[in-house]
């Protein structure tokens, strides 16, 4: 992406990031364009009035804005009525049971994009100005030619749990309340206000192709609450290392992407953590630049300048908490240290804090980088081993999901790198005495890895206790023999899981399966504990 590799091996991604910065300068601002995390304007919905609300710029650099009337006399001539939006995602605020985003796409400057909400199809009087987020790409990074970006975000609060909402997006010249665009119109529910059984789920890895449109079919099917992505989205930049030299950068895919994603993101919030594909490091220091100009996602994090990707949420008796591995990856370090320490002081607060929570029952940790996986490709981070799994351990985290290994494997029940517990397919743990329960779901759509030892799922198992494997450590790879490998699948698959509230000092549990691509079940077991 044009740093020389000699430069490019002696310096960070920051470096790296203003180098190219003061290249590509003079060149764009002659095209009158930039790299734009700007913004134009915010709402907020309140049921029965419309309240304004601002919403905070991500940062604007000093080269010019490339934005409606600021660019060329052909774009100001497009006819906003031949323009249809696009790629639409949710995403949850702090709060699901009150607050929302809604983001899309649109292929060109628009005017005065908005969105029109209200509870029923037939009244979507309420309208809202959308912030828009513009993401050019010069010519010559990468594969992308000269291309820019427009994703328009509206930012909902006030709204009532347990609530479904209709909604359409639109600019001058496209409006959704046309009887000819209802069709166009989606839909989302916000979380309850009291403790309810509810479905979510995950994966990984998904990419662009025809393997993350079928997952995606069926994770529509589950009627999840919220659909979890542990990071590696959409393979933008395909060699995945967070450096300017990376090959194969093409921002285009994320165009696909957010096609592909649609027909489930549209209702159903897509909350995604960052893996090292999503380190895109032209667009900003630490390459999350291009990530900003997509997503809305809560700001409850410990850092929103360097980790954009970490935050919080709870829904219903479930509290869910997203990390960035990228800062403590040993194997592929671009941003190995980037928050300096205080993501992982948050997360324990975050653990404190919910456990302690009257109303909290589970906690989930999902990110990218596997804490325990037999993968030949990249099996384990032993900065994750390091840093997180003494406070999951410590603060009995109910489930951590991951992905970057392409493949299924599910693990006994874990504590201090010791099987505490065998856990059998149908088989239950319980986090309070026994330890962790680690998933990873990266097959959601990219090509597929291998394992050393045999598969082993529901219906096809091969019980081995003795797998040989390698671990991610600051000084290489460390071989290491292991026997908590209990389920083992390689094909495309996501995971499912069902939370069964229950009355105080019940057991309430989750119901976590493994479904394939055929929509076939390949592993299933329980998680429950005592009910506050």
């Amino acid at each position: 992406m044009g740093v020389p590799d000699k430069l490019a091996e002696r310096m960070s991604m920051a470096e790296q990031h203003e180098y190219l910065r003061a290249r590509f300068s003079r060149r764009t601002m002659i095209r009158g364009g930039a790299v734009t995390l700007g913004t134009v304007a915010g709402g907020a919905f309140v049921p029965g009035a419309t309240a304004q609300a601002a919403v905070p710029a991500l940062g604007v650099p000093p080269t010019p804005v490339k934005q409606w009337g600021r660019t060329s006399s052909s774009a100001e001539s497009v006819d906003g009525s031949l323009v249809t939006p696009f790629g639409r995602h949710l995403a949850w605020g702090n709060d699901p049971r009150t607050e929302i985003t809604v983001s899309w796409q649109v292929p060109v400057a628009v005017r005065k994009p908005f969105i029109r909400i209200g509870a029923h199809p037939w009244d979507l009087s309420r309208r809202i100005e959308a912030e828009v987020r513009t993401l050019h790409t010069p010519a010559g990074v990468g594969a992308s030619g000269d291309h820019t970006q427009y994703y328009p975000h509206a930012k909902l609060t006030h709204l009532r749990p347990g609530r479904t909402y209709y909604y359409g997006v639109g600019h001058r010249g496209f409006d959704p309340a046309e009887p000819h665009l209802l069709g166009t119109l989606g839909t989302f529910t916000t979380a309850p206000a009291h403790k309810a059984p509810f479905t979510f789920t995950a994966f990984g890895d998904e990419g662009v192709g025809y393997h993350g449109l079928a997952n995606n079919a069926l994770i529509l099917g589950q009627n999840p609450a919220f659909h979890l992505h542990a990071g590696d989205i959409a393979y933008g930049d395909p060699a995945g290392q967070g450096k300017t030299t990376d090959g194969g950068f093409d921002s285009r895919t994320w165009d696909q992407f957010l096609h592909q994603t649609e027909s489930v993101a549209k209702q159903v919030p897509w909350m995604p953590a960052y893996g090292n594909h999503d380190m895109e490091a032209w667009y900003s220091p630490n390459g999350y630049g291009g990530e900003e100009a997509r997503w809305t996602l809560p700001d409850n994090g410990p850092d929103r300048k360097n980790l954009p990707g970490v935050y919080s949420f709870a829904y219903g008796n479930t509290a869910v908490i997203s990390l960035d591995a990228n800062d403590i990856s040993f194997e592929i370090p671009a941003n190995l240290g980037i928050s300096g320490g205080t993501q992982t002081k948050w997360l324990e607060a975050q653990l404190k804090k919910y456990r302690a929570a009257k109303d909290i029952d589970f906690i989930v940790v999902f990110f990218h980088h596997c804490a325990y996986c037999t993968s030949t490709a990249h099996a384990s981070e032993g900065g994750v081993r390091q840093e997180w799994v003494p406070l999951f351990e410590k603060y009995t985290v109910d489930l951590v999901i991951n992905g970057h290994n392409h493949q299924y494997e599910r693990t006994d029940v874990i504590k201090g790198d010791e099987v505490t517990k065998k856990l059998p397919i149908g088989g239950t743990a319980y986090p309070e005495t026994e330890g962790v329960v680690y998933v990873t779901a990266g097959a959601a759509g990219r090509s597929l890895y291998a394992f050393s030892a045999p598969d082993s799922y529901e219906g096809n198992e091969h019980e081995t206790d003795s797998v040989a494997s390698f671990v991610n450590t600051k000084d290489g790879k460390v071989d290491e023999t292991v026997g908590w490998s209990r389920v083992r699948y390689l094909d495309y698959s996501f995971l499912r899981v069902d939370v069964t509230p229950a009355p105080r000092g019940r057991q309430t549990t989750l119901t976590v399966s493994g479904i394939a691509e055929t929509g076939d079940r390949i592993d299933h077991f329980t998680v429950s504990r005592r009910a506050k």
